[in-house]
């Protein structure tokens, strides 16, 4: 059984900004705001929070374990935005929802795995999984970095990389049936600043390589890249509330 949710919670919230992808696939890149937020139980341990990890709330925090809800906000796509796009349509707005579990091995060492579903922009499974080994360099300064690998079914993967016969005829691709499997590999590194017990500042830099049926993609081949990197900072808040 879940552990009850009442006692003492605290929030961290936060904003940030990173420089990526126009989208997933694209040679070019953007700025986008983005938002921070976990819960976690008050008086745990202050944890490691990578710039990958989804939303999430550790309903269940056991010693160098956590485990509970996850969801990603994934931003619509549109075909008339980008050169690149044009005749490929629009993608909605996806909401992936899901859960994630972590652990500790040893106090350097976070492993890291979430699995979500999507719903509206594409309907299907995403599994993400990081390791990142974190070290102190000096009092409340640190620095972490380590490989991550995402994998997505077909429904996550189609949306996006495939493109169907009026596709085609719109935008001179030739036809292209994207199917599910290992989606990525990369590397990240993070560095982390505690001003004080509530504030914190970072600055991170994600390689990514496609793989498998987006990395083939002609969207990709003949208009985009396959290594997408993304930079960011952002600021985050924590402070405590209390569920009776």
């Amino acid at each position: 059984m879940l552990p009850s949710p009442s006692g003492n919670w605290t929030v961290m919230v936060g904003i940030g900004g990173k420089y990526t992808p126009d989208f997933v696939g694209s040679k070019n890149g953007k700025f986008l705001p983005i938002p921070i937020f976990t819960i976690r139980r008050a008086g745990s341990i202050d944890q490691f929070r990578g710039p990958r990890d989804s939303a999430s709330i550790a309903l269940l925090d056991v010693g160098n374990f956590r485990a509970g809800p996850a969801f990603k906000y994934v931003s619509s796509r549109k075909g008339n935005k980008y050169a690149e796009l044009t005749g490929l349509g629009d993608v909605k707005a996806a909401y992936e929802l899901g859960g994630f579990v972590e652990y500790y091995p040893v106090d350097w060492l976070r492993l890291r795995s979430e699995l979500r579903q999507g719903f509206d922009g594409h309907t299907g499974t995403v599994a993400d999984v990081s390791a990142d080994v974190i070290v102190p360099l000096i009092q409340r300064l640190t620095i972490s970095a380590g490989p991550r690998f995402t994998w997505k079914s077909t429904k996550a993967t189609a949306p996006y990389f495939g493109v169907d016969a009026a596709q085609a005829l719109a935008s001179g691709l030739p036809i292209y049936n994207a199917r599910g499997g290992a989606h990525s590999v990369g590397f990240g590194s993070q560095i982390s600043y505690r001003i004080n017990p509530q504030w914190e500042v970072h600055a991170y830099v994600e390689y990514e390589k496609l793989l498998g049926d987006a990395a083939d993609s002609p969207l990709v081949k003949l208009r985009g890249s396959s290594n997408q990197t993304t930079v960011g900072l952002g600021a985050s808040y924590s402070f405590d509330f209390r569920i009776r």
